[in-house]
């Protein structure tokens, strides 16, 4: 690897009085390498060799647990501690607070709630290598359009699945609105049965403003849910579009709850949320609905012909059900389990947790760096008045953004 001689001949000019290396072993001069950004609170763990002509690195860029924890006052570590061994006994309370914890904005309630998930994450991975490797959990996702009768469906399905001793979560998901900011979280109001059942925990949550019909924080509350011990994980987004599909990148399995009346065979040709669903759900099928549900269903068997395979194993169902009957549930939840087998013994649904990690991974970064754009010194003075002139119409918005972009560029050297 060729070193820039700069870094040679100033490399103090790269590296504050506060870096931190550990295990550094340099044999040149020439062999030298800058390590960016390697500070105490970014990196604990580095070690580096190098050798002419070649560089070995192996680099843990991840805080260990114990040493961010060091960092928290006595009464953060309490808190960190009840909400832990509350969550892993099975307390819903202490669940409860600790999807609230997550949730916060505020930077130090941000960084007890990363001490936290680091202390499920590994109680959670402990866990998975005593069930041999396979997943603790079966992580569904519930999408559809405004009416389908997704709630009533969770309902109805959410206690067959308790009757049958599984321990049910479902973390629903409520638009916010664009006015005011505010969200109804009115989906609890239609379980009232499953919300008294205490083999099952909801949580509604608000988007704020989160596209792809889901919160931030909704990959890290179905870990806390697995950690609390429920296996099945349902997630009921908003009532989406086409194009709104983010849930996919976080469950097992994707289910699109569809209303009899939802359009022609068009809709379900169009590419989109048709292509990322794994099960196809007619819901309402019933009374004067039924031959409705039935026309549907062969328009969308016919449609989903069309579409390219996504798995090896799997060609996505298309169902007809009633959650104001209870036809086809169990039919259902049998489809789902033979997914489920299917994806576990061909390896395919490791590989899909494995891939939707580093896709969220990125999503959070491309949503911390927007925050770090608009709090930036360099720019933070200069939005106001560049909105102004947009709004006034002397600059367009493309060269406003331009000007903000070389600002905040020039503001990081």
């Amino acid at each position: 690897m060729k070193i820039p001689s700069v870094l040679l001949r100033f490399p103090h000019r790269f590296f504050s009085k506060r870096t931190y290396f550990k295990n550094l072993t340099f044999i040149s001069r020439s062999d030298f390498l800058c390590a960016e950004s390697l500070t105490p609170v970014h990196l604990h763990c580095s070690k580096w060799m190098c050798l002419s002509k070649c560089l070995s690195r192996e680099l843990c860029h991840q805080t260990a647990p114990e040493q961010e924890a060091e960092e928290l006052s006595n009464r953060e570590k309490g808190l960190v501690d009840r909400l832990y061994n509350g969550l892993v006994q099975g307390h819903r309370a202490c669940l409860a607070e600790a999807i609230t914890l997550i949730e916060s904005t505020q930077t130090r309630k941000k960084k007890v709630a990363q001490v936290l998930l680091q202390k499920v994450l590994s109680y959670h991975r402990e866990q998975e290598k005593l069930n041999q490797g396979k997943p603790l959990a079966f992580r569904v996702g519930l999408s559809g359009p405004p009416g389908a009768g997704k709630s009533t469906f969770i309902e109805c399905f959410g206690k067959m699945l308790t009757e049958r001793g599984h321990k049910v979560s479902v973390l629903a998901v409520d638009p916010s609105s664009s006015t005011s900011g505010g969200s109804l979280l009115g989906d609890k109001t239609r379980m009232t049965e499953l919300s008294r059942d205490m083999n099952a925990y909801i949580r509604p949550s608000p988007t704020r403003g989160t596209l792809g019909g889901v919160t931030r924080t909704t990959n890290e509350a179905i870990l806390l849910c697995e950690g609390g011990g429920y296996n099945v994980v349902l997630v009921e987004t908003v009532g989406v579009g086409q194009s709104e599909f983010a849930v996919a990148d976080m469950v097992d399995m994707f289910i699109l709850v569809l209303p009899p009346a939802g359009g022609d065979e068009l809709q379900g040709i169009k590419r989109g949320i048709i292509e990322m669903a794994d099960l196809v759900a007619i819901n309402k099928a019933d009374g004067d609905l039924i031959v409705p549900a039935r026309r549907i269903q062969a328009e969308y068997v016919s449609a989903m012909k069309l579409l390219r395979k996504r798995s090896k194993v799997w060609r996505p169902k298309v169902m007809r059900i009633s959650a104001k009957t209870g036809e086809g549930i169990s039919d259902m939840w049998d489809k789902m389990t033979e997914f489920r087998d299917l994806m576990l013994t061909s390896g395919e649904l490791i590989a899909k947790r494995r891939k939707q990690q580093k896709v969220w991974m990125w999503n959070l970064i491309q949503e911390n760096m927007l925050e770090h754009f608009r709090s930036h010194l360099a720019v933070k003075d200069k939005i106001p008045l560049l909105e102004e002139k947009v709004l006034s119409g002397v600059l367009s918005p493309g060269l406003a953004a331009d000007l903000l972009l070389k600002a905040f560029k020039d503001g990081l050297y």
